[in-house]
C-alpha cells in the first residue's frame, strides 16, 4: 500500500515537472514576476507588468476608459496614480482594440514593438533611429519614470543607449524631461493634451519651450493659447527660478529646480525636485502635465487657463494669448456653465467628436466663432451639442438640471475700462454735433448719387440661391459703403474704352482689362461676358467673398460696377502677373530664384490658413492653381479667384457637392470622384502647386521619356527611389540649398496623400514650412488620380494650359 502511494506521488511529481518544461520551452518567456528589465529574448504580456526599483512607477497594458474597450500601453505612478492616470502612453494614435493578446517585445533590430492579433504590429515612438542587427538589448525602467533601452555589452556592461520614452513625451513632464529641440536629430519634444477625458489620442492642445523668448507656449490647434512668461530667478537668493506670468501662489517655488540649456546640439528646459523630505506633497505631485481643457497642472493645481483666456486682453489674465475676435463677442463677454434646460431643444446641432475627431475645447471654439451660437454642451463621450439663438435657455436655480456651458454678455453696469471710453468719447461729443448737419448733407447727396446703385446692388445678390450667405457674412446698408461702386463712364475712362492695348486676358468669366483712376491707382477690370452662362453666379460669389476677405495673401477686391446689363469686378493690380506666366516661361523662370520660390510657397500657405481657420466662416477655394496666383511688385503670391469658393460654418468640416468643378490635375481624388469637399482638398492643391514651384513643369500634360504620366507620380517615384533632387528646376541649382528642396518635396507629397485623413491640416502645413525642426511624418503613396474616371466635371472647365491673365484668373464657378 505504501509502495502505491509513493508511486502516485512521484506520477504527480512527474507530471508537474512536464508541465513547467513546456511553459518554459514552447516560445517566448513571458515576465511575470514583478522586474524593472524586459530583455531581448522576453515578452511582455497583458497581465504582466514592468515595476521600478523602488516601485514608484509601473509599465503594462492598461484600459484608462472602462467603458471603451481599447487597450494602451502606459507608464503610471504607483505609489500616488492609478493606472487609468498614467503620464506616458505609447500608442495613444494606435489604441488596441481587445488588447488581451498584446504583447511588448524588442526585436532583432534592438527596437520596441508591440504584437497584435488584428492588426499590425506598433513600432514604439516610431521615427527614432536605433542599430541594425542588435542581438543583445536589455529594457529598465527607472524610478523616475523613464523606460530606457540599451546595449549590453559582452561582458554583461550597459552601453550605449538605443531609445527612452522621455524622448516621446505626451501629456505629462516629469522631473529630467526635457521641452524644447534637438538640433542634430530634428526631434521637437514637447506635450500634447489628451482629445477629451476619454480618449488619449492627440488633443487640440501643445505646451512647447520657446527658446527665444525663454518661456514655455501653450497653443491650441497651432495657434498661440497662453504664454508662461520668461523665466526669472525670484528675489530670493534661495527661492530658485519663475514664470513671469505664474505668479508664486501657484505653487511652491522652493519644489522644483527649472533650468535651460543651451548647447551646440539642444536647446531645452527642465527640471528636478529639490530634496524636501519632509514635505510629502513634493512626492505626490512630482509631475507637470497639461489637460484637454488646456489647463496647465502642476503641485496638485490647474492653472484653469480656458476659464479666462478668450482672446482679448485684460488685467486679470497674464499669459493669455490675443486673437481675431467674431464682432459679436464683446469684450467680457464668457462662458458660464449653468444648471437649466432648453425649450427648443430640436434646435440643437450635435457634434460627433468620434466621426470628426475633435474634443470639447473645439466645441467650445466652434460655439465661440458661431455669432448664433448661445450654449453649448459637453456629452460623456466625444460627443457635444450646441444650441443656437432661437432655442431660449431657462435657468434652474435648484441646479438639479443638466448643465451647460452658456455665453454670457457683459453685465449692463460699465466697467472701468468701459467708464473710459465713455469719457474720452463725450469730450467731442458737441463738436461732432455740430457737424451733424455737414455729415447728413454729404450721406443725402452721395445717397442720392449712389443709393440706386447699391439697390441694384443687394436685388443682383438676391438673386440667387445663395442669400444665406449675405446674411453670414454680415450684409447690411455698410457693405455697399465698404465696397466701392463704380460708374460705368469712369471705368470706360479708366480702361481707355477698353482699348485692345489694355487687354490682359480672356477667359470664360470674360476679358480682364488694365486700367488707371484719375488718383493714378492703377487696376484690373474683370467684365462678365454676355455670352457667359455661368459668370453671373461666379460675379455674385466673387463679390460677395472678397469683399469681406482681408488678408496680405488675398487679392484685394476694390469695388464694381452693375449698370443696365454690364456687371463688372475692378481689384488692385498685379505687376507680375500670375505664378504660372512664370513658373512655365523658360525665359521667365530665371527670375523664380529658390529665395522668392520659399516666399512664395509660405505666401500661400498663409493665405490658405487665413481662409481655413482665421476668418470668419470657413471658406474651402476648391481652384487653387499656379494660375490664380498672382504676384505682386515684390513677387508676394495673393490667391485670387474665388468664384467657385465653397462657404462653411465654424463647425462644418466636410461636404458633398452634387456637381464637381475645377481644374484637372488639381482636384483631390475624393472630390474628383465623390464630391466630397474639405479643407484636405485645398491641401492636395497646394501639394501639387508645391511640386510645380520646385521642378518647373505643369502637373496636367507632364511627360517623361516613355510615356505620359502626372508630375505627382513623378515626383514620388524619384522620392520612393531615393533621387529627390532629379526633380529640381534646373535654374535652381545655383541658389537651392538641397536638404531644404528634399524637404518642400517631402512637404509637397504629404499634402498630396490619397486618404484625405492622412494629409496634413494647414495649420501643420504652415508650422511644417516655418519650422525646419518639425519632424515630418512618413510619407505614404500619394493620390494618383485617373481622369478618365472623373464622371461629371464643368463642361468650361481649364484644360492643362490654364488660362491665366495678369491680376485675375479666369474660372468656371459651381452654383451652390
Amino acid at each position: 500500500m505504501a509502495l502505491l502511494e509513493n508511486s502516485f506521488i512521484y506520477l504527480h511529481f512527474l507530471i508537474l515537472q512536464i508541465i513547467v518544461s513546456c511553459v518554459l520551452l514552447c516560445g517566448n518567456i513571458s515576465v511575470i514576476a514583478e522586474t524593472n528589465t524586459l530583455n531581448q529574448t522576453d515578452t511582455l504580456n497583458f497581465t504582466a507588468r514592468l515595476v521600478s526599483n523602488n516601485k514608484n512607477f509601473t509599465l503594462g497594458f492598461i484600459k484608462p476608459v472602462t467603458y471603451i474597450n481599447n487597450t494602451y500601453l502606459a507608464i503610471w505612478n504607483s505609489k500616488y496614480r492609478s493606472a487609468s492616470s498614467p503620464v506616458w502612453i505609447a500608442n495613444r494614435d494606435t489604441p488596441i482594440a481587445n488588447g488581451s493578446d498584446a504583447t511588448l517585445f524588442i526585436d532583432k533590430n534592438g527596437k520596441f514593438v508591440i504584437n497584435r492579433t488584428h492588426g499590425h504590429p506598433i513600432q514604439l515612438c516610431p521615427g527614432e533611429t536605433t542599430t541594425d542587427n542588435t542581438t543583445n538589448t536589455r529594457a529598465v525602467l527607472l524610478d523616475n519614470g523613464n523606460l530606457v533601452l540599451t546595449e549590453v555589452n559582452s561582458d554583461g556592461s550597459v552601453g550605449r543607449t538605443l531609445w527612452q520614452s522621455f524622448d516621446c513625451p505626451t501629456d505629462t513632464l516629469l522631473p529630467g524631461m526635457k521641452l524644447g529641440v534637438n538640433h542634430r536629430t530634428g526631434r521637437n519634444w514637447t506635450l500634447t493634451s489628451w482629445l477629451a477625458s476619454n480618449d488619449p489620442s492627440p488633443g487640440a492642445f501643445t505646451l512647447e519651450w520657446d527658446p527665444h523668448g525663454l518661456e514655455l507656449v501653450l497653443r491650441r490647434r497651432g495657434a498661440v493659447f497662453w504664454t508662461s512668461g520668461a523665466l526669472k530667478n525670484l528675489s530670493d537668493p534661495d527661492g530658485g527660478m519663475t514664470f513671469g506670468n505664474i505668479g508664486p501662489t501657484y505653487y511652491y517655488t522652493q519644489s522644483y529646480k527649472m533650468m535651460y540649456t543651451r548647447t551646440s546640439n539642444e536647446e531645452f528646459f527642465n527640471y528636478t525636485l529639490k530634496d524636501d523630505r519632509l514635505d510629502p506633497v513634493v512626492h505626490e505631485s512630482i509631475d507637470w502635465s497639461i489637460d484637454y481643457k488646456g489647463s496647465f497642472w502642476f503641485e496638485n493645481t490647474g492653472v484653469p487657463l480656458q476659464e479666462y483666456c478668450y482672446g482679448y486682453k485684460t488685467k486679470d489674465n497674464e499669459g493669455c494669448a490675443e486673437w481675431e475676435q467674431p464682432q459679436c463677442r464683446s469684450y467680457n463677454t464668457t462662458f458660464r456653465l449653468l444648471s437649466g434646460y432648453f425649450v427648443n431643444k430640436s434646435n440643437g446641432n450635435f457634434i460627433d467628436g468620434d466621426l470628426h475627431r475633435i474634443g470639447p475645447a473645439d466645441c467650445r471654439v466652434s460655439c465661440w466663432d458661431d455669432c448664433e451660437c448661445l450654449a453649448y454642451q459637453k456629452m460623456d463621450t466625444l460627443r457635444c451639442v450646441q444650441y443656437h439663438q432661437e432655442a431660449e435657455f431657462r435657468p434652474d436655480p435648484s441646479g438639479n438640471s443638466e448643465q451647460f456651458y452658456v455665453i454670457q454678455q457683459p453685465e449692463n453696469g460699465l466697467t472701468e475700462e468701459r467708464n473710459k471710453k465713455r469719457i474720452a468719447i463725450s469730450v467731442p461729443l458737441a463738436i461732432l454735433f455740430l457737424l451733424a448737419s455737414v455729415i447728413v448733407i454729404i450721406f443725402y447727396w452721395r445717397w442720392r448719387t449712389k443709393g440706386r446703385k447699391r439697390d441694384h446692388l443687394r436685388q443682383l445678390l438676391s438673386e440667387t440661391k445663395n442669400l444665406r450667405n449675405l446674411d453670414e457674412l454680415g450684409y447690411d446698408n455698410g457693405f455697399a459703403q465698404h465696397l466701392k461702386v463704380f460708374s460705368f463712364l469712369s471705368i470706360a475712362e479708366a480702361t481707355d474704352n477698353f482699348s485692345a492695348q489694355n487687354k490682359l486676358g480672356q477667359g470664360g468669366f470674360g476679358p480682364v482689362y488694365k486700367g488707371k483712376l484719375p488718383e493714378g491707382e492703377e487696376i484690373a477690370v474683370k467684365m462678365l461676358s454676355r455670352s457667359s452662362g455661368q459668370g453671373l453666379v461666379e460675379f455674385k460669389n466673387e463679390l460677395i467673398l472678397i469683399a469681406k476677405l482681408q488678408h496680405m495673401n488675398l487679392v484685394r477686391l476694390l469695388g464694381c460696377c452693375i449698370q443696365a446689363e454690364e456687371k463688372i469686378l475692378v481689384y488692385e493690380y498685379m505687376a507680375n502677373k500670375s505664378l504660372d506666366s512664370f513658373l512655365f516661361d523658360a525665359l521667365k523662370r530665371d527670375a523664380l530664384n529658390w529665395r522668392i520660390r520659399v516666399i512664395i510657397i509660405e505666401g500661400i500657405s498663409q493665405g490658405l490658413l487665413y481662409l481655413h481657420q482665421h476668418s470668419r466662416l470657413r471658406i474651402i477655394h476648391r481652384d487653387l492653381k499656379a494660375s490664380n496666383i498672382l504676384l505682386d511688385a515684390d513677387m508676394n503670391p495673393k490667391i485670387s479667384d474665388f468664384g467657385m469658393a465653397r462657404i462653411f460654418k465654424r463647425d462644418e468640416l466636410i461636404a458633398n457637392t452634387n456637381r464637381i468643378v475645377g481644374t484637372y490635375g488639381y482636384m483631390s481624388p475624393e472630390y474628383a470622384m465623390d464630391g466630397v469637399v474639405s479643407i484636405k482638398s485645398d491641401i492636395f492643391s497646394f501639394g501639387v502647386i508645391i511640386l510645380e514651384i520646385l521642378s518647373g513643369k505643369r502637373n496636367n500634360g507632364f511627360y517623361n521619356v516613355n510615356k505620359p504620366l502626372s508630375l505627382v507620380k513623378y515626383a514620388w517615384d524619384l522620392w520612393r527611389n531615393g533621387v529627390g533632387l532629379e526633380l529640381m528646376d534646373p535654374t535652381l541649382s545655383d541658389s537651392c540649398s538641397n536638404q531644404q528642396f528634399l524637404r518642400f518635396i517631402h512637404i509637397g507629397l504629404l499634402c498630396v496623400e490619397e486618404s484625405p485623413v492622412d494629409r496634413p491640416t494647414t495649420s501643420e502645413v504652415v508650422s511644417m514650412i516655418q519650422n525646419e525642426s518639425t519632424i515630418l511624418p512618413v510619407v505614404k503613396k500619394p493620390a494618383f488620380t485617373n481622369l478618365d474616371n472623373v464622371t461629371e466635371v464643368d463642361s468650361h472647365m481649364d484644360d492643362s494650359a490654364s488660362h491665366s491673365v495678369n491680376n485675375v484668373s479666369i474660372s468656371t464657378i459651381n452654383g451652390r
